[in-house]
Formats: structure tokens, C-alpha cells, sequence
């Protein structure tokens, strides 16, 4: 409604003018709107853990991202040590407790070792003896390293108590998920889990609402945008537009599918096309959308029919 007022006199913004506007373009263009409907409990509660699933992520990329920038600014052998399983309960334990390279050189192999197994990680005598290798590596004492080791104990804990609360939510966002009639339809789907088939549904919400594949698709950014300029430019491009959480959820779960073999053929043919990874993935989302609007439309599972057309055997 902002961008339509632009069309009418005046520039001030007042209830009246708006009230005239949103009646007028209701009047004038009454399929360019989108009403709003009432929305069942078991989607409220799922759009509220879903919401609330990603504050936490974004948390947990936020204090992962800052622990791992100090570790690398002054203990950079024990950053690389640890590299993917920093953000492990087992290592962000230790990091509790020994949070610098001299922490841990004096704490000892042993005592690592205690800490990891509290925290049931596999090969616990392994990884306490690369982490206290890693310290004893570094002999060089960098400006600020004990407030910095103070910081990263602080962000340690932070980021470990985010992470347990996700994995207690995931429970809840999985029985919210289940309570919807259409759960069993979209994990149906390969590719598509709890977490993932949560985010779809509430960003979909009502299948009613696209009466066509192709209308869910540009809702979600997966529909090509034709750009032309006079006959110098002509072609399509990817859309910047929609519902991005959606798209995001789309691409994931395409990515997903790569394992299931009719997916990964179609991902093959369009890779062998030309087209690169990421852009052969959004291919497979967009046909995934398709079937994922057939799905819902009729209310039925998902089901592979191989329709190759068969060899003839010679006789």
C-alpha cells in the first residue's frame, strides 16, 4: 500500500488517505490483493518454534562466528586443530574450562580427555591429544591474550546453551510438525524432514491460495524473470524476489533429494547442460515444486512411477 500511494496526490500519509487508497485499489484491482485468514492453532504454534528456531541460529552463527575470529587472532594452530567441531558441545566444553593455549598445555592430555568424555565424544584420547599438541605448538603470547581467553570462555558457554536449546526445540518444532494434516504428505517427499517440512508448511500455509505450481513458485523466487531491453537484451534470469525463507527451504530440501535417484538424474542433465551446481539445484527445486503442488492439491503422498520407457528384450 506504500508503493500505491505513490500513485495518488499529496504527499502526506494520514489513516484517511490510506482508508481511500486501500478501498480504491480494492476497487480497481481486487485480485492484486491478498486477504488475510484466520490461521489454525497447530500453524501458529509451528510459525512461533520456527520463528523463534531461527533467532537461535542466527545466534549461534553470531557467538560461533566471533569465538572462532578470536581463536584464530591468538591461538591460530588450535582454531585449525579444532576447524568443523568447534561448535561441538565436547570442544566447547574444553574451551569452558581451558580456554587458551596455556590453559591447556598445563591441564595435560589426561584432564582434556576427562572433559571430552564427560561430553561422550568418540575417540575422546585421540581429540585430547591433538588439542593439547595444537598449544604446545604456540610459544608466542599475543597482546590481550587473557582477556581474550576470559572472552572465548564466556562465548564457549553462550554458544553451547544456545545449541542444547535447539536440540530440545527441534523436539518440539517435530511434534508441532506432526500435529498438521499435510505432514505426512510432505515428508512423503524425499529430501524433506521435520525441521525443513516444518518451514514449508508455514510459509506455504493454505495450498488454496496458488491455484497453480507456477504461482507457488514465483511466491517462493524460483520462477525465471525475463529481462528484455528493445532486441539488444533478451533472456531470463533468477528471481531476487519472493518469500526467501521459503526458497531457502526449497533449495535445501533439493539438495537433500540428490541421494534419491530420479532426483539426481535431473540434477545430472542439467549439470550436463551447463548449468553449475547452485543453478542446477534451483532447476530441481523449481520441478520439485510441481510435484510438491500436486501433492498438496489432492491430499496424496508421494509416489515415483518410473515412466523410461522400456528396452526390448531380442529375441
Amino acid at each position: 500500500m506504500a508503493r500505491a500511494r505513490d500513485f495518488y496526490a499529496g504527499e502526506g500519509k494520514t489513516d484517511p488517505k490510506d482508508a481511500f487508497v486501500l478501498a480504491d485499489v480494492a476497487r480497481a484491482h481486487p485480485g492484486r490483493l491478498v486477504w488475510l485468514e484466520a490461521t489454525a492453532e497447530a500453524r501458529a504454534q509451528l510459525e512461533l518454534l520456527c520463528g523463534y528456531d531461527a533467532d537461535l541460529r542466527a545466534d549461534a552463527n553470531r557467538l560461533g562466528n566471533r569465538l572462532r575470529a578470536l581463536l584464530a587472532t591468538h591461538w591460530p594452530a588450535l582454531e585449525r586443530t579444532l576447524d568443523e567441531r568447534l561448535d561441538s558441545l565436547g570442544m566447547l566444553a574444553v574451551l569452558q574450562k581451558y580456554p587458551s593455549a596455556a590453559a591447556l598445555r598445563r591441564a595435560g592430555v589426561s584432564r582434556v580427555r576427562r572433559v571430552l568424555a564427560a561430553q561422550q565424544v568418540r575417540q575422546a584420547d585421540t581429540w585430547a591429544a591433538r588439542v593439547v599438541q595444537a598449544a604446545a605448538t604456540q610459544t608466542v603470547d599475543v597482546p590481550g591474550s587473557p582477556v581474550a581467553a576470559r572472552v572465548i570462555a564466556e562465548l564457549a558457554e553462550q554458544l553451547a546453551r544456545v545449541l542444547t536449546r535447539r536440540r530440545v526445540l527441534e523436539q518440539e518444532i517435530e511434534q508441532a510438525f506432526f500435529a498438521l494434516p499435510e505432514a505426512a504428505i510432505l515428508q512423503s517427499l524425499p529430501g524433506i524432514g521435520p525441521r525443513l517440512g516444518a518451514r514449508i508448511a508455514v510459509e506455504i500455509g493454505d495450498i488454496a491460495r496458488f491455484p497453480t505450481a507456477a504461482q507457488l513458485a514465483a511466491y517462493a523466487g524460483l520462477g525465471p524473470t525475463p529481462r528484455q531491453s528493445g532486441t539488444s537484451l533478451r533472456g531470463n534470469v533468477a528471481s531476487r524476489h519472493g518469500n526467501h525463507r521459503l526458497k531457502n527451504a526449497l533449495f535445501l530440501a533439493a539438495f537433500a533429494s540428490l541421494r534419491h535417484p530420479p532426483s539426481r538424474a535431473y540434477y545430472d542433465r542439467k549439470r550436463a547442460e551447463g548449468k553449475g551446481h547452485n543453478q542446477a539445484v534451483l532447476c530441481l527445486a523449481r520441478r520439485r515444486v510441481d510435484v510438491l503442488h500436486a501433492m498438496l492439491k489432492h491430499a496424496r503422498p508421494y509416489s515415483f512411477q518410473d515412466r523410461t520407457p522400456a528396452v526390448p528384450i531380442p529375441a
